[in-house]
């Protein structure tokens, strides 16, 4: 029954009138090894929708949630993103990777409908890859890249960086490009040289050879990587005798990896918000207990952060807008600038639905512990041309 109130058959009195539930879609990955990577996000969504639908719901209707699995099959995402609307979906969200959300995100924009990356950060899942009413509000991997050349330019004096890039995903593409870009830009600041290796390589002894013969150790390497190659790159650098601070995106967030590396020291990342109970907004820890409480266990990593944000964020612009009409829903959020939320502010525009720069907790990895050890916020956004990789 698509009903938010329910009237007993014994009543006498005449029943007020119940509003019918709003129902969002979620077109994602419940097998196949996105499933990762979205149950966390749908699942930190979800509790944002249950907080909503405790407050009186929204436009005076609860929040119902329909579910359909991708399978992380491109094919089958789009069969996905029909089933839910099929299941009267009337705003989708999609999985976090571009290329397995998309086609559920197209079926969405073909009906003029919202759609929501749970935690893409490639451009392309947006406006230039799938249409005007599609966004993601987690923040674009050029903006961590950006964000760890000021910040180690900043509070780690910083002057000489060597970028090694794992060819993996177009993601640790993203990761290098922010950071040759705004590197080269800050006072004194210099690339010293760069190299590339793959995920599953076993050695990147050539590539340590290539760090090693430079006239001094640089003071940071830019690993631009994810698990499981980011561990073994990280392992071999620091077991070559090499001790420059190691920078990396989001995507290397957790603890689950550490094992691999013991003792780890020097190793900082960006992220949304800290899982390690120290992030200094109550907010985040607030969420951090109603997941374990949801779950049974912390959030393994900052991922589940966007799906929380995009709820809010939608909802927000639905209130403001007084309807769910896609159309009307994206002029609110184009028109949302520095919008707070739990995890910093967000933007959007009419030429962007991602952010070129947000307010980061900056992670350090410590004797094997990881800590937050400050927040930053670029200078300036990142270009739009830098976004697209050109």
């Amino acid at each position: 029954m698509r009903f938010a109130c329910k009237v007993l058959a014994l009543v006498l009195l005449a029943a007020p009138a119940c509003a019918e539930d709003l129902t969002v879609g979620f077109a994602i990955a419940k097998s196949g090894w996105m499933e990762a990577y979205d149950t966390p996000a749908a699942t930190a969504a979800k509790i944002r929708i249950d907080e909503i639908n405790a407050a009186g719901g929204l436009l005076g209707r609860q929040i119902k949630v329909v579910e359909a699995d991708t399978r992380t099959d491109r094919a089958e995402s789009a069969k996905a993103g029909l089933d839910v609307l099929d299941q009267g979906a009337e705003m989708m969200v999609v999985s976090c990777d571009y290329d397995f959300g998309a086609p559920a995100a197209l079926v969405a924009e073909g009906e003029g409908m919202i759609s929501f990356f749970l935690c893409a950060e490639d451009v392309k899942a947006g406006i230039q890859g799938v249409g005007p009413n599609s966004f993601s509000s987690s923040v674009l991997a050029p903006v961590q890249g950006a964000t760890m050349a000021e910040w180690a330019h900043a509070k780690r004096d910083a002057r000489t960086a060597f970028v090694l890039e794992d060819t993996y995903i177009e993601y640790n593409k993203g990761i290098c490009t922010g950071f040759e870009w705004l590197f080269p830009q800050l006072d004194g600041a210099k690339i010293v040289g760069s190299d590339t290796f793959k995920n599953d390589d076993a050695s990147i002894a050539s590539q340590i050879t290539r760090i090693k013969s430079l006239d001094a150790e640089p003071d940071v390497i830019m690993l631009c990587s994810v698990m499981p190659g980011a561990a073994g790159a990280v392992r071999q650098i620091r077991a070559a005798g090499i001790n420059s601070l190691i920078l990396n995106g989001s995507a290397v967030d957790g603890s689950y990896w550490l094992d691999a590396t013991p003792g780890l020291s020097g190793f900082v990342v960006p992220v949304q918000g800290s899982i390690y109970g120290d992030d200094p907004r109550p907010e985040v820890e607030a969420f951090n207990a109603a997941y374990e409480a949801k779950t049974g266990a912390r959030p393994a990593n900052q991922y589940a952060y966007p799906g929380y944000i995009l709820i809010d964020l939608w909802a927000k612009a639905v209130e403001r807008a007084g309807t769910v009409d896609g159309a009307a829903v994206t002029a609110e959020l184009e028109a949302m600038r520095d919008e707070p939320t739990a995890f910093g502010p967000r933007s959007f525009t009419p030429i962007l639905h991602h952010q070129d720069t947000a307010l980061m907790q900056i992670i350090e990895i410590t004797d094997g512990k990881p800590a937050r050890v400050d927040e930053w916020r670029i200078s300036q956004p990142v270009p739009l041309d830098v976004l697209m990789g050109k």
